[in-house]
Order: C-alpha cells, then sequence, then structure tokens
C-alpha cells in the first residue's frame, strides 16, 4: 500500500531543470531581468509621480501596471533565484508561503488585463469623445478604474485560491518552478472537478472580455479616424494606442503559448520557462515602450540630463 503525507506544511519545489554547466548563466539572465523591472518600472512610477505634466489620467492608470509588474516579480523571481542554486531536494517551501506565491502570481496576470482593459476605456474617450475628456476621465474617474481593476482581480483570484484551500492534501510536490493555483490543487486526493471548471470559466471570461473590450474599443477608434480628416487626431490615436495595444499583445501571447503547451506534457519544461518568461517579459518591456513613446516621458528624461551636458561642456 502506498504511503500519503496528508496535509503537510512543507512542500516540494519541482522548479527548473538546471545543469551545472547552465546553471550560473540561467542564474544571472534572471537576476538581471530583475533588476532591470525593479529599476525600470520604480523609475516610471516615481517619474509620474513628481512631473506635474505627466498627471494625467493616461499616465496615471498605466502606473497601475509597474506596480504589479514590480510585486509580481518580487514574489516570484528571488524565490526562483535561490532555488537554482540549490539542489532539486533542498527546493523546500512552506504551505503558506506557496499559497501567497500562488495568490500573488495570479493577481498578477489577472490585474494586468483588467488594467489594459480600464486603459482602453481611457483611449476610447479621449480619442471618440475628446471634448468631454477632462469631465469624464476626472481624479475620481481614474480611482474608480483603478480599485475596479485590482477590486475585480482580487475576488476573482480569491475565490480560484478559496477552491483549493478547502481540499485535503496527499502529496508534497510542487511540479512548477513556483507555486499556482494548478500546482497546489493537484496535490489534492479529493475531487478537484470543481476547481476544473471555475479555473476554465474563469480563464475563459478574463481572455473573452479582455479581448472583447479590445476589439469594439478599437474598431470604434479606428472608425473616428477613418472619418475624421484631422492628422492631429489620427496622429495622436497612432501613438498612443499602438503602445497599449503592443503591451496588450506582448501580455496576450505570453499568455497563450503558456495554456497550449499545458496541452502538451512532453513540452512541461519549455511550459515552465514561459510561465517563467510571462512575468519577465510584459514587465521588462513595459516601461521601455511607454518610454520610448512618450512625449511626456522623454521631455522629462532630455530636461533631468540637460543640466550635466551643459556642465561637462562648460
Amino acid at each position: 500500500m502506498e504511503n500519503y503525507t496528508f496535509n503537510s506544511f512543507t512542500l516540494e519545489l519541482e522548479g527548473l531543470k538546471v545543469t551545472q554547466v547552465s546553471m550560473y548563466p540561467v542564474f544571472f539572465f534572471f537576476l538581471f531581468s530583475y533588476i532591470i523591472i525593479i529599476i525600470a518600472n520604480v523609475g516610471i512610477v516615481v517619474l509620474v509621480f513628481i512631473d506635474q505634466s505627466l498627471h494625467q489620467p493616461m499616465y496615471l492608470l498605466f502606473c497601475n501596471l509597474p506596480v504589479n509588474d514590480i510585486v509580481g516579480n518580487s514574489i516570484m523571481v528571488p524565490r526562483l533565484l535561490s532555488d537554482i542554486l540549490l539542489p532539486p531536494s533542498e527546493r523546500l517551501i512552506s504551505y503558506y508561503e506557496c499559497l501567497v506565491q500562488a495568490f500573488t502570481t495570479h493577481m498578477f496576470g489577472t490585474t494586468s488585463y483588467t488594467v489594459l482593459m480600464i486603459m482602453a476605456f481611457d483611449r476610447y474617450v479621449a480619442i471618440c469623445d475628446p471634448l468631454r475628456y477632462a469631465t469624464i476621465m476626472t481624479n475620481k474617474m481614474v480611482i474608480k478604474l483603478t480599485v475596479s481593476a485590482w477590486g475585480v482581480a482580487f475576488v476573482l483570484v480569491g475565490i480560484l485560491l478559496g477552491l483549493t484551500i478547502r481540499l485535503n492534501r496527499c502529496g508534497t510536490r510542487i511540479t512548477n518552478p513556483f507555486c499556482d493555483n494548478a500546482s497546489l490543487f493537484k496535490l489534492s486526493c479529493e475531487s478537484v472537478f470543481i476547481n476544473n471548471v471555475y479555473g476554465l470559466t474563469f480563464t475563459v471570461v478574463l481572455f473573452t472580455t479582455s479581448i472583447g473590450s479590445m476589439v469594439l474599443t478599437y474598431t470604434k477608434i479606428t472608425v473616428v479616424c477613418l472619418t475624421n480628416k484631422s492628422k492631429s487626431l489620427n496622429s495622436k490615436a497612432l501613438k498612443t494606442c499602438s503602445t497599449h495595444l503592443s503591451v496588450y499583445l506582448i501580455l496576450f501571447l505570453s499568455g497563450m503559448l503558456i495554456i497550449v503547451l499545458h496541452r502538451f506534457p512532453q513540452y512541461s519544461d519549455y511550459r515552465k520557462i514561459c510561465a517563467i518568461l510571462f512575468h519577465i517579459i510584459p514587465g521588462s518591456l513595459n516601461p521601455i515602450i511607454y518610454g520610448v513613446q512618450s512625449k511626456e516621458i522623454r521631455k522629462f528624461l532630455s530636461k533631468l540630463f540637460q543640466p550635466k551636458k551643459v556642465l561637462s561642456s562648460s
């Protein structure tokens, strides 16, 4: 008869399968990526709050993405870095720490989509109803949109993890580089039918809602741009919308790749890497994309470094 450990509070993380030769290159790659994420995203948030010209709804709403990237990666990457340097048998994590990591991981993914949806609403109002933009996108509206983006994600993920917490566990091995909901409920020796149904519904609703909002928003924006012959409006729409759409497509394609690889167990190692890159790639590219496209951010940076150039030339 096979022995089981019921409701153990110490779990074992499978982590990434790295050889002795690749251990340090992989470690420094993730370390360097994490440093870039923290510096770039903290820099963007500080920049928006200290520069009065950036106190606009578009940038205030965008600040939700850097905050989400910082929190999501800070919970996952440092733990991943320490596990890479440990042998597989020593990659242990407490059940409660695993729950926090799983909750944060799912909050990161869900909030990324909900924030991009409220940003799409902001772009819609700015381009399709510019005369009423100031009256619609007030500070109160920005706060409401921000709270709704985080609140919806919190409720959805809370239910997702709540359904898993209720289950008894008879396994201890997390077959993933970090804890997530699927890895946790797979430890259960009870029926996980409800978990699978809710998890699938959760994913379908999140993806269809985000895709639907993007298609609807950009269809209306395209119609306005085609019917309006204003070059300034079309130029503004192209700049702001291409930035927003690029960020959404990076997130969407990264998420879809993980879902597709879930259907092919033989590619589990590739799925693990993609799950990590789902955190790292958007977190690294989002501030760069917005920093390059934003005229206001480029202006501020040029003013910031201009005095140094004058002093050096004198």
